[in-house]
């Protein structure tokens, strides 16, 4: 059997300054917008910010659960931009998932956060970056997500 191994690339803590509530679309679910203001994140490799003007365009499952589908650019230290983009899950008991929606703090392992990472960027140093698939996991302060992103080897 084929294992699967990772290794740590950042912590990046996103913040958010907005939310659109669209409600109820005609798909059957509830479709929220989160808008991203600001960040860091840090790792081995790479360090900066996270630029303003990314955003979470979530959906709310009738269950409960949120699919999560993020855009960021991230800009490290040395000017080089990354376009990150994310595919996630997000569930738990129902009063965790309200938590949530009043953008409260939930603690890493009181529900299931985990996302599906891949980056575009020209920067040569990072190049390696668009043959890569990442994997992360989240937990969310009252100011926004927070995610270990670990590339897979």
């Amino acid at each position: 059997m084929a294992v699967i191994e990772t290794r740590h690339l950042f912590t990046l803590g996103c913040d958010v300054d907005g939310v659109s509530h669209l409600g109820p679309v005609p798909q059957g679910y509830e479709r929220r917008i989160v808008t991203v203001s600001g960040g860091t994140f840090e790792g081995a490799e790479m360090t900066g910010k996270v630029r303003s003007g990314g955003g979470d365009f979530l959906t709310i499952r009738p269950d409960g659960g949120y699919n999560l589908d993020v855009r960021l650019v991230l800009e490290t230290e040395m000017g080089e931009l990354i376009y990150m983009t994310y595919v996630g899950r997000r569930n738990g008991a129902p009063e965790v998932m309200d938590r949530y929606k009043r953008n409260e703090a939930v603690a890493a392992g009181e529900d299931y956060f985990r996302t599906i990472v891949q980056f575009e960027t020209a920067a040569p140093r990072l190049f390696r970056l668009n043959d890569i698939l990442a994997v992360g996991t989240g937990l969310r302060l009252a100011s926004g997500p927070v995610y270990e992103i670990f590339e897979i080897l």
